[in-house]
This record gives structure tokens, sequence and C-alpha cells, in this order.
């Protein structure tokens, strides 16, 4: 599901519906953003695929399990502990959370939807776990 992400983030979200994810990287008042769309966009798919897999026993169920669990861990991670939407989960200071925090950092430095980097969200480059990068950068 990382690399479905990652394709997503960067061919669609910062291409044809830049226009959903645009107030993400610019900044917007209030709480929701137009981004959130995304999270019908994916569930959309994920309910089709275990409904459907349900009733036909097939591996659509299981598609749509993964879809599902991948948005949940989304939630988590980009939301609460990236972007700490909610007000939880705010003192995680491991090697790997400060390493997908600074990656995505350095993605959202790019306010326009051309030359961005890091589209991933739980596999990013090594560079950001280390300490030199950490020096340069932060």
């Amino acid at each position: 599901m990382e690399f479905v992400a990652w394709f997503t983030h960067k061919y669609v979200m910062h291409g044809f519906l830049w226009y959903l994810h645009k107030d993400h990287h610019q900044g917007k008042e209030g709480f929701f953003e137009k981004n959130d769309a995304f999270f019908l966009i994916f569930a959309l798919p994920s309910m089709y695929c275990i409904f459907t897999g349900l009733v036909y026993q097939d591996f659509r169920l299981y598609i749509g399990i993964g879809i599902a669990l991948y948005g949940l861990a989304y939630f988590i991670v980009h939301d609460i502990i990236i972007h700490q939407r909610f007000k939880i989960l705010t003192k995680w200071n491991n090697k790997y959370v400060l390493g997908i925090r600074r990656a995505h950092k350095i993605h959202h430095k790019h306010l326009g939807k051309e030359h961005g980097e890091n589209f991933g969200m739980l596999i990013v480059p090594m560079r950001y776990f280390r300490k030199k990068y950490i020096e340069q950068n932060d």
C-alpha cells in the first residue's frame, strides 16, 4: 500500500487533483481542509471491496481491508503524529517518528505542486534518520 500511496500522492494529489490537496500545503482557516476529501475518495473503493469480497467470498475482501488499514495508519501517522491535528501522541521523539516528521517537513516546504519530494508516509529515505542530516537541516 505504501507504493500505491506514494504514486497517488505524487501523480494524483500533486497532479490533476491538486485543487483538493493545495490547502494542505498552503494552509487555510478552520479545522477541515479540502484535502480531507481524500478520506472519502479512498474509503469508497475500500468499502466496495470489503462488501463485494464478503458477498462473493473472494480476494476483494483482503484488498478492502488493506486499504482500510492503510487509511487508519495514515490517520494515526499523518494527522495525529506528524501534523498533530489532534493533541494526543505529541511527545513521541523516537528516531523513526523524528525521521518521518523531518521528511514530511521537507515535503511541505514546497507550497506548489511542483518540485515536491518525499511523497511516502511510512517509508522515507534513510538520510532523514541520520544525525549528520539532522544537524544540517533542523
